[in-house]
């Protein structure tokens, strides 16, 4: 029996290493079972083989019943859970035929499922940028369902941005950002409500546009305007993801004091001297960095959101490309914080 069970494993094991198929290497193991079932039936007691492989079919024939039976059970549970998911999803208003299909990557997920698509339909998120960190958030909160994406940006489509800025194109040169990104999301997806906002995010608006999102990502490229939207969200009790990236390496966390993380501004509490941190025009930026850091954006967006997983919230995450290292350090919150502290 030993040496049936050995050869059954070493199917199986050089099958997987081969990337067989798994019905497949089922069907194997399955043909060494009946060989050794029909060889057991056709063999007189007592012969040297039956001996050495188990001496009786019953053994064999119990075993193939218990197999069975326990594969039969693996498909009923996977066939109740993909009803109960059809079911969790397909309630009255919540998603039309056509919206399953697109997310049910999304809805096979054990962290994310129905329920968790749900939730990323009913969200409101606003993206400050739609530069080269905006591209790439946007583009994925967009194929990722959120209900509603707000994005606001004063600048226009240059050919310079095309080099990273992937959700726009070269014949939309000269358009809105806010438009052109807009137009590329809705296209992607059509389920899901777009909101752009031509202008700058000034003191005067910060509040009341902020106010009407569930959660704000920043990828904005100046120390005013991350400084602005860290004070409103921290007022408001609105979770900041916020990113930063230059040349080769970029940096992202969750600021949530709301919550019992730092703000932005405990983290960063004073701005770097003019001309200590380049801009991405003045020291480049290499192309695919802001997709990176940008997607990882929308990733903590969507765990932020269904509860997936264990998000950035107080840990720094800084990834520099050019030497492939991920360095992720815990921060907190400052008692003196002008934003977020005691004294605050």
């Amino acid at each position: 029996m030993i040496l049936v069970l050995t050869l059954a494993a070493g199917l199986w094991g050089v099958g997987a290493l081969l990337r067989v198929p798994q019905a497949l290497r089922v069907g194997m193991v399955t043909g060494l079972w009946l060989a050794v079932v029909g060889l057991h039936l056709a063999l007189p007691d007592g012969h040297p083989l039956r001996m050495a492989t188990g001496g009786e079919a019953r053994v064999w024939l119990a075993f193939g019943v218990v197999a069975l039976l326990v594969l039969g059970y693996r498909k009923l549970l996977v066939l109740l859970r993909e009803k109960s998911v059809v079911a969790e999803v397909s309630a009255p208003g919540a998603f039309r035929p056509a919206e399953l299909d697109r997310y049910a990557r999304h809805i096979l997920l054990r962290e994310i499922g129905g329920p968790g698509q749900r939730k990323l339909k009913d969200s409101r998120v606003l993206v400050v940028g739609a530069g080269g960190l905006g591209s790439s958030a946007l583009l994925y909160l967009a194929a990722a369902g959120v209900g509603v994406i707000g994005v606001i940006d004063d600048d226009v489509v240059e050919g310079s941005n095309l080099q990273r800025q992937i959700i726009h194109a070269d014949q939309r040169i000269g358009m809105a950002k806010v438009q052109s990104a807009a137009g590329a999301m809705q296209a992607l997806n059509p389920f899901i409500e777009v909101r752009p906002y031509q202008r700058r995010l000034t003191a005067d608006i910060a509040t009341g546009l902020i106010g009407d999102y569930d959660l704000v990502l920043d990828g904005s490229d100046n120390f005013d305007t991350r400084y602005l939207v860290n004070r409103v969200c921290a007022d408001l009790g609105k979770p900041l993801v916020s990113a930063a990236m230059t040349q080769w390496e970029g940096q992202i966390s969750l600021y949530d004091p709301e919550r019992g993380t730092p703000c932005y501004e405990c983290v960063f509490p004073v701005r770097p001297l003019p001309g200590m941190v380049p801009s991405c025009a003045e020291a480049g930026v290499v192309a695919p960095l802001p997709g990176i850091i940008g997607s990882m954006m929308a990733m903590e967006a969507v765990k932020h959101i269904t509860g997936a997983g264990v998000s950035l919230a107080g840990r720094l995450m800084i990834y520099d490309a050019l030497y492939g290292e991920v360095r992720v350090i815990g921060v907190k919150r400052r008692a003196d914080c002008a934003v977020c502290g005691v004294s605050a």
